[in-house]
């Protein structure tokens, strides 16, 4: 079955539209610009758990950091406790991966293409890949407070949940608002996806299993990935249908390159996309 899809040449398949990247194209692209920066983001992450647990450890940084968990501690009732631990949920591992898959497979219905699910993908496997690494590098004890939730086999540096909640929820959050045409829905994905990580992290803490410290860091972990991906992946721009002027060329919206909803290129000498002496002359001869 063949339809015209946003904008896309006529009889393309809804499959795979017409210069489309693959899913391998996509992963390619992924390895040469997305995994050095990759890279160079877990050595800042590993460098700064070494900063905070061998050369902060003895100072007032130190006492300052594990006193927000013991103020949290000193706060807490029944109520809290059961609110945390629903808002815990939002970070679980089970949950961010179940999530991610089911978000990657309607991205990928819904706009057609790789790109969106790519972006996603690799920013949750990324983070995910640095908090390991990071937690068998670092070891660091859990805040010196009573734990509501059992500790699993690593470090508390950094926050596993604040980072694969930034990754996901940012992520399809800004992804949405980058198709949405209405400004305040956005407002509203960009602004959700913020606070659900944040949210994510002070659960955590309230029940004593990270520092500030450890959800900080966790948050700029995804941040980093995210804008790394976003620069490997832009959304506007499909480098697989033709140069700049290649008149199959067309953005992400199903919009030409050149954002004329109908195609129409301008010539030299036109003003704001209106037609030229030239166009006009050209089309009374053709009448």
């Amino acid at each position: 079955m063949t339809a015209v899809l946003s904008g896309y040449q006529r009889g393309v398949s809804i499959t795979k539209p017409a210069g489309e990247p693959t899913a391998w194209q996509e992963l390619r692209t992924a390895g040469k610009r997305f995994v050095p920066w990759w890279f160079a983001v877990g050595v800042v992450v590993v460098l700064l758990g070494l900063l905070i647990t061998k050369v902060l450890e003895t100072t007032a940084f130190a006492d300052a950091d594990a006193g927000l968990d013991k103020w949290l501690e000193k706060q807490r009732t029944p109520t809290g406790e059961t609110l945390t631990h629903i808002g815990t949920l939002f970070g679980e591992t089970p949950t961010i991966i179940a999530l991610t898959a089911i978000t990657v497979i309607a991205f990928r219905v819904a706009f057609h293409r790789w790109r969106e699910s790519v972006i996603l993908a690799v920013c949750v496997s990324g983070q995910a890949l640095i908090f390991l690494i990071t937690t068998m590098l670092i070891d660091r004890e859990r805040p010196p407070v009573r734990h509501l939730d059992d500790s699993p086999p690593t470090s508390s540096f950094p926050s596993g949940h604040t980072a694969a909640a930034t990754a996901y929820y940012l992520g399809t959050g800004l992804i949405l608002a980058w198709h949405t045409r209405r400004v305040w829905l956005r407002w509203l994905l960009v602004i959700l996806g913020v606070l659900i990580p944040i949210m994510v992290a002070s659960c955590r803490m309230y029940r004593g299993m990270h520092y500030p410290t450890d959800t900080a860091t966790s948050f700029l972990l995804g941040l980093a990935l995210l804008a790394i991906a976003f620069r490997a992946f832009p959304l506007g721009v499909d480098r697989y249908a033709g140069g700049p002027g290649s008149p199959g060329r067309r953005s992400a919206r199903g919009r030409p390159a050149d954002g004329r909803l109908d195609g129409h290129r301008p010539t030299p000498g036109s003003v704001d996309g209106a037609p030229s002496t030239a166009d006009l002359t050209s089309r009374a001869s053709r009448r």
